[in-house]
């Protein structure tokens, strides 16, 4: 699954994401009880992130390929 996030000047009231129609149909019918319990490790990456999100700490996905050292 590949999500496209749309700007908010283009959604104008929020941002608008993309998904296919499979996953968004499981995301709407799947269970809580499908969710694995979290370990501290997960815990603390999930806080980082968003600290990170809400500071507007984020690079775009073009950054992340060239700091990986993808080409284009």
């Amino acid at each position: 699954m590949t999500p496209i996030t749309i700007p908010k000047r283009i959604a104008q009231n929020d941002d608008l994401v993309i998904i296919p129609r499979m996953e968004y149909e499981f995301l709407l019918h799947r269970n809580d009880t499908d969710e694995a319990e979290m370990n501290p490790t997960l815990k603390n990456a999930l806080k980082r992130a968003k600290r990170n999100l809400k500071l507007g700490k984020l690079m775009s996905y073009g950054e992340v390929g060239r700091k990986l050292g993808f080409k284009n």
